[in-house]
């Protein structure tokens, strides 16, 4: 994650970014065209907002072309719109198939209490699956509940016309899958039930329903799924229903990227050029006794020349004018991209112990030259191995200015989840020049005095990232076919969970708060940006992270190391990561008392033996027994003692966990009978 000096830079860039906006009246991009004549654009049944409650059907339209039968279709009329009357343009949206395997679920309830309605926070998964519980999440066709928390969103408590219930799945939603959504019971400060929503109310009881409506099916399909499983219909405050986005509607982008870029390529190594060899004395760097810099070029998938901005390229529009259609894949644009790269051959390496390969995914909002961090290097040292990093591109540190902008105008957003992309094949094809006889094995700045290769490329290659390494890395792993183990620093998935529970999302909140102020509106942003970020983030991937691979990729192992405490990147999204990958729980994982929930880590198996051959999850304890606040706050504040986001890669026994594990495949106990450290 960010340095508090690049924390500063960002936020410099977001208030400049702000105040050339808001002084132009400009805006980042084109509103989008009027809805077509007839097109349905607000949900009655909701009517706090346009687009609650969400994700929802409703917004839908049949489509035989697609996996799910169904296509997104929103309005441009229903899209939140920025301070300046720019609704987002909803272009983007409408090519998926359905909604985000994560999405948070929102409603508007007036005058919900939580406490009296006795909804599952997140300190007790466990009870959304009681029989009574006031919230049911429903497979429709297994009939199977799914577990969950709920919070009322605190950035509103000081508007509590315009707060949501925020329902959050606690394991990934099946890819296209139909959900149903039944809100029971509510009740208010004073315990009493809040009356349902009249619109609502009508389908219940059938008073004053046209029988014209055309939705009226569909509402008595939902509350007979909901009757099947033990849910009186008179007891609902409100229910409705949605389809998860395919998998093909969430990785079939990035696979049509990769398999093109590869097929291309065929069996040559990448074309690189090392434009910088810097040797270091003993006594200049004891760790580290070469830095390789330079680019691999890489197909472009962007429009123009790839930079901030650029989206994926679909190829020339119709012959009438037309755009792509909704179905089409993105295309290679004739062009290369420059990725960066930057190496570290460790001291260690020699021609007779030439060193072990691996990709770093370095943290938000940075540079591929954090491998210079002492922990990274020690562990090149310590374990013999050569890292080497490259941008990741949409979330990089040349995207700053960009990504700020994208807050005043959400219409610019799709471009970072479309760079996002680009910057997954820049480290896949980074990686295969890594271990391609042919690639940097084979060039004077990776070979000794001697011409013989410092690096292993037998050994074959190996991923570890941190922070937005971890979570993007999560994503990258999935698709990646020239390597079967990653490590995931401080990982987690889902930023729509993320952002406002992270200390390093408050300038941003600060801009979005500038632009799109209404309360209800920021939580329908978050869900909204999570149906394009799970194109490049590990919540749209996870399900295939581990077995399960997605087509032409092998099964992967994961080791999750998470840091209690974590101010940056929420546990909490983290436990969602480790249920839907199925990895396993080292224990102890917490001193006694430090946990302020009912059951920690509900729902995740423990390691019963060891060395253990799967994936698994390893919480690091720092020393700080705080616990963030159970709900969607970030922790900032001197309460909450010191950051232990970047605890766990500096602890020699994570190091050797690490080393062990990318090595063998195999998950060795550092902290035996103990919590670690």
């Amino acid at each position: 994650m960010p340095t508090p000096r690049r924390l500063r830079l960002a936020m410099s860039a977001l208030v400049t970014a702000s105040a050339v906006l808001l002084g132009s009246g400009a805006a980042a991009a084109p509103s989008a065209p009027p809805a077509p004549a007839g097109q349905r654009s607000c949900d009655p049944i909701d009517p706090a907002a346009c687009l609650l409650p969400f994700p929802n059907d409703y917004f839908t339209v049949p489509d035989r072309s697609t996996p799910t039968g169904k296509r997104v279709r929103f309005a441009a009329s229903a899209m939140p719109a920025n301070v300046l009357g720019v609704p987002i343009d909803p272009a983007e949206w409408n090519r998926q198939d359905g909604f985000s395997p994560g999405s948070p679920i929102l409603a508007r309830v007036p005058g919900l209490d939580a406490t009296r309605t006795r909804i599952a926070p997140v300190t007790d998964v466990g009870r959304s699956l009681a029989p009574d519980a006031p919230i049911v999440l429903l497979d429709a066709r297994t009939g199977r509940r799914t577990p969950y928390w709920a919070e009322l969103d605190a950035h509103a408590a000081g508007s509590p016309d315009r707060q949501v219930l925020i329902i959050r799945p606690a394991v990934a939603l099946t890819e296209g899958a139909r959900y149903v959504v039944g809100l029971r019971g509510m009740r208010d400060g004073d315990g009493a039930l809040i009356p349902a929503p009249k619109a609502f109310r009508a389908y219940v009881t059938g008073a004053g329903l046209d029988r014209r409506d055309p939705r009226a099916p569909q509402m008595k399909r939902i509350l007979a799924d909901l009757s099947r499983a033990g849910v009186e219909r008179h007891s609902l405050y409100l229910a409705w229903d949605f389809t998860v986005a395919s998998r093909h509607g969430l990785t079939g982008r990035m696979l049509a990227v990769r398999d093109s870029a590869f097929a291309a390529l065929g069996r040559r190594a990448p074309s690189f050029t090392v434009t910088q060899v810097t040797d270091y004395a003993p006594e200049q760097d004891p760790l580290i006794a070469r830095q390789v810099t330079g680019t691999v070029a890489v197909p472009s998938y962007l429009t123009g020349d790839g930079g901030p901005g650029s989206r994926l390229h679909y190829g020339p529009p119709g012959g009438d004018g037309t755009p792509p259609t909704p179905n089409a894949l993105p295309t290679p644009s004739g062009t290369t991209v420059a990725a960066d790269f930057v190496c570290n051959i460790p001291r260690s390496a020699s021609a007779a112990k030439p060193a072990h390969l691996s990709l770093y995914g370095h943290g938000l909002l940075g540079r591929p030259t954090e491998i210079n961090a002492g922990n990274v290097k020690t562990m090149s040292q310590t374990y013999d191995f050569s890292f080497c990093a490259t941008s990741w591109i949409g979330m990089a540190a040349a995207d700053v200015p960009y990504v700020a902008g994208a807050f005043t105008d959400l219409s610019a957003f799709p471009a970072v989840a479309d760079r996002l992309q680009q910057s997954f094949l820049n480290f896949l094809f980074l990686g295969r020049t890594m271990i391609h006889r042919n690639g940097f094995a084979a060039h004077p700045a990776f070979r000794d005095a001697a011409g013989l290769p410092l690096i292993n490329v037998a050994g074959g290659l190996h991923y570890d990232g941190n922070s937005q390494g971890g979570i993007n890395g999560g994503a990258l792993t999935a698709i990646a076919q020239d390597w079967t183990r990653s490590v995931l620093g401080v990982p987690a998935m889902n930023y729509s969970t993320l952002l406002q529970r992270s200390v390093d999302f408050a300038p941003f909140q600060t801009v979005m708060d500038g632009y799109y102020p209404d309360k209800i509106d920021q939580q329908l942003i978050l869900a909204l940006l999570q149906m394009l970020w799970d194109r490049s983030e590990a919540n749209g991937y996870a399900q295939h992270m581990t077995d399960r691979p997605l087509p032409r990729t092998p099964a992967h192992r994961v080791l999750m190391h998470v840091a209690f405490a974590d101010q940056q990147v929420s546990t909490a999204a983290a436990e969602v990561q480790a249920r839907t990958i199925g990895a396993r729980l080292h224990t102890p994982a917490l001193a006694d008392g430090w946990s302020p929930d009912v059951r920690p880590f509900w729902g995740i198996a423990p390691i019963r033996r060891y060395p253990y051959a799967g994936s698994a999850i390893v919480v690091w304890n720092s020393g700080a027994a705080y616990a963030p606040p159970p709900t969607n706050l970030a922790p900032a504040g001197p309460e909450y003692g010191e950051d232990s986001h970047e605890f766990p890669r500096a602890q020699p026994g994570a190091q050797r966990q690490k080393a062990v594990f990318l090595l063998t495949g195999k998950v060795i106990d550092v902290c035996p009978g103990r919590p670690c450290p």
